[in-house]
This record gives C-alpha cells, sequence and structure tokens, in this order.
C-alpha cells in the first residue's frame, strides 16, 4: 500500500472537516469532558479556508481515500503543527507518526517545529514525546512543546532506515507529494500508536 501525505484542496474540506469531527471527538476515551475540539475542527468553512491559504493537508492511500489531516503554520524558520488528525478507523496504524516524520522532512529549513495539545490529553502528550519533542511550557490547559533542528536531525539510525524504507518519492514529484512504501506483507501496523491532536 502506498499512502501519500500532500497539500489538499477545498475540494478535500468535507471529508477533512468529517475526519476531524471523528477524531476530535473521541478524545473522551484519553481525558476530555466532552466531544470537542480545536477553534474549526467541525466547520468545512474553517477547512476550506486552510486549503486557500496553503495550510491544509491530507494523507491518501493509492485509492485516494484521505485517511488523516494536517493544519500547517510556517513563519519565517518556525513551523507550528496547528492540529493532525488520523480517521479513528485508522487509530494504531502509525499514520500520525508517518504523517509527524513527513511534516519535518517537507520543511527541511525550518529552525523549530513547534506545537501545543491538552494537558489532559495523555495520547497525544505521550505522542509527542515519544517522537523527540521537548516540553517548552505548560500552562492549566496546553503543554507547548518543540522540536529543534539540532533535534529533527538527531533522529535514530533505526528510525531513518524504518523511515527511509517505507517512504520515497514518485519520480517527478515535488515536495508537497510523498509515497510511503509499506514492506510487502505489512497488515498495516507499524507499531506506533496512530494519532490524532
Amino acid at each position: 500500500m502506498n499512502l501519500r501525505f500532500m497539500k489538499a484542496g477545498t475540494s478535500d474540506a468535507l471529508v477533512l472537516t468529517s475526519l476531524s469531527r471523528q477524531a476530535f471527538n473521541s478524545d473522551v476515551d484519553v481525558g476530555a469532558a466532552s466531544s470537542s475540539g480545536p477553534p474549526g475542527y467541525q466547520s468545512v468553512s474553517f477547512h476550506v479556508r486552510m486549503a486557500r491559504m496553503n495550510h491544509l493537508f491530507k494523507l491518501v492511500d493509492e485509492k485516494g481515500v484521505i485517511l488523516g489531516g494536517a493544519i500547517l503554520f510556517r513563519q519565517e524558520d518556525t513551523l507550528n503543527v496547528g492540529r493532525i488528525f488520523v480517521d479513528p478507523q485508522h487509530f494504531r496504524k502509525g499514520y500520525g507518526t508517518l504523517m509527524m516524520r513527513e511534516i519535518e522532512n517537507l520543511f527541511p529549513d525550518v529552525k523549530a517545529l513547534t506545537l501545543d495539545t491538552p494537558v489532559w490529553n495523555t495520547r497525544t502528550n505521550a505522542f509527542y514525546t515519544r517522537l523527540g519533542y521537548s516540553e517548552v511550557k505548560r500552562d492549566t490547559e496546553f503543554v507547548y512543546y518543540t522540536l529543534s533542528e539540532e533535534k529533527k536531525n538527531d533522529e535514530t539510525e533505526e528510525e531513518n532506515q524504518m523511515l527511509n524504507h517505507r517512504m520515497s518519492r514518485k519520480p517527478g514529484s515535488t515536495l508537497d507529494t510523498f509515497f510511503i512504501k509499506k514492506p510487502a506483507g505489512d497488515k498495516g501496523d507499524f507499531g506506533y500508536e496512530g494519532y490524532h491532536h
């Protein structure tokens, strides 16, 4: 199975909104007081606006089925990961990890990646820590993380080999399209938790 991580268009907004709603509403299973999410998470017009501003990305399979999404904001040499989300039907298949690594690879010239996640969300806090993000601040609502250029460059050799084995660029592709190759016989479980923020 080949997976592609790329910029999303306005025509993807309806599907991405539905996946966002499902993913964030499932946070009640990991500490949320109720079904809710970040601003605009269930708004089609919000996702359309993000697509028009080139902030909206999607993860699709070889048939073009959207499996997850991300909203990214670049400001000079810093990239803020506003959110990522995975279709709950595909949790625990490693797609969140793959999207985060693709995000890091799409912007090799940024000096730092930043993001935040709710204090109560045990799933996402463990996820970011496992990926090498460092907590830089905490308040009553959010934990703020960063991945510095040094950390980006210090990924383990084993992880690089695994990711290089599973990812390749389609000939002639640009930086906004990547293909993630799964090893033959792989049933979809990369050994990572599926993630949504």
